[in-house]
């Protein structure tokens, strides 16, 4: 990594803010591109631009040498995340092509691309069979970039963390559904580790292509549902009638690379992540 170089973010929304905030701690110079920037923090530089319009991208500044790739679809459907990730990705490699020296190119993808795998372990070298338009729009961007060596893809499992409590809310408000099968596994990561495994990627003087970006511990959706709604002190919740096809598929995540590579996860397993925001979570909720 150059340390001299700056940090393009490529979409900073929490992820990338958190990403951004530890890099500028560690004395780089970040850039946060969004349409809106008034929500950036003061340690990162604004930068207005619009992945899906290429005129926006025609004067980013020279100093960039390391880009993390992480837009969030403003709705989720196919022609957005065609918008930002096949068009908007392809309307910014060019765009700093022709400005500067891309040093490392982290493109965020996610676990979607494996889709089924009847519950076994996956790893990066496991085929990828994905299920919707999400999982299919990131495999085609992951192949088009499997070309430029400057290139490595971090593939994220479901990230949670403060403002991302959806499933405690759920289980409070009794709408969560446990699955009718045992077996079928979930996988996560805590948002600051998502961040921080991004950040050490960066620093990897000679990263893998590929990497994995979930915790140790991955568990049954009635496991994890049963343990929260233990600890807010309420029963399970009820059984789905039927069982059901999730568009992420049902398979294990190994992380056994990320970890190879010397990142140590804060938050190794569900119980870990989820207690401090239990504790945080408001009473009248429950």
């Amino acid at each position: 990594m150059n340390p001299t170089g700056a940090v393009l973010l490529a979409g900073c929304g929490d992820v990338g803010i958190r990403a951004g905030l530890q890099l500028a701690a560690d004395g780089r110079r970040v850039y946060g591109l969004r349409r809106s920037t008034a929500a950036l923090p003061s340690a990162l530089q604004p930068l207005r631009a619009d992945l899906s319009d290429p005129a926006s991208l025609r004067n980013l500044p020279d100093d960039i040498s390391d880009v993390v790739f992480l837009p969030a679809p403003g709705q989720r459907d196919e022609a957005a995340y065609q918008g930002l990730f096949i068009d908007g990705l392809a309307h910014l490699v060019d765009a700093l092509q022709r400005r500067v020296r891309i040093n490392r190119l982290l493109f965020v993808s996610s676990s979607a691309v494996y889709g089924e795998h009847g519950g076994a372990w996956v790893d990066e070298d496991s085929p990828c069979r994905p299920l919707a338009f999400n999982g299919r729009l990131l495999l085609q961007a992951e192949q088009r970039l499997a070309g430029m060596a400057q290139a490595t893809v971090a593939r994220c499992s479901g990230i949670y963390g403060p403002g991302r409590t959806r499933l405690v809310a759920q289980i409070a408000n009794g709408s969560a559904r446990r699955p009718v099968l045992a077996s079928e596994f979930s996988n996560r990561i805590h948002v600051d580790d998502a961040a921080g495994a991004l950040v050490h990627l960066l620093a990897l003087p000679q990263p893998a292509s590929c990497y994995v970006i979930s915790d140790d511990c991955p568990a049954p959706v009635a496991e994890v549902q049963e343990w929260i709604a233990r600890q807010l002190g309420l029963p399970p919740p009820a059984a789905e009638q039927s069982a059901g096809q999730r568009a992420v598929g049902n398979k294990r995540l190994r992380n056994g690379r990320l970890r190879a590579s010397g990142y140590t996860l804060r938050f190794p397993d569900f119980r870990a992540g989820y207690a401090p925001l239990l504790k945080a979570f408001p009473t009248s909720s429950v």
